[in-house]
């Protein structure tokens, strides 16, 4: 089965800034690193205070196999 792929508009605060390209630029390969496993990290987070708040009857353990299960199929 093919995944399904949405549009998404993105608001105008949303969109990058002229300034936001060179800056990433700028950054080293580590720094662009560091950058993204934060983000992955804070997003992880997010999820899994969004998936107790909606089951708040699972264990950790369920938690942490749903994460699993989203992020094993994410995409960028």
């Amino acid at each position: 089965m093919q995944p399904e792929f949405y549009l998404v508009s993105m608001l105008v605060d949303e969109q990058c800034s002229p300034e936001q390209p060179a800056i990433f630029q700028r950054l080293t390969p580590t720094q662009r690193w560091q950058a993204a496993h934060q983000l992955y990290c804070s997003m992880r987070r997010h999820q899994a205070a969004f998936l107790q708040s909606q089951h708040t009857g699972w264990l950790e353990a369920q938690v942490a196999d749903a994460l699993r299960e989203i992020f094993s199929h994410a995409r960028s």
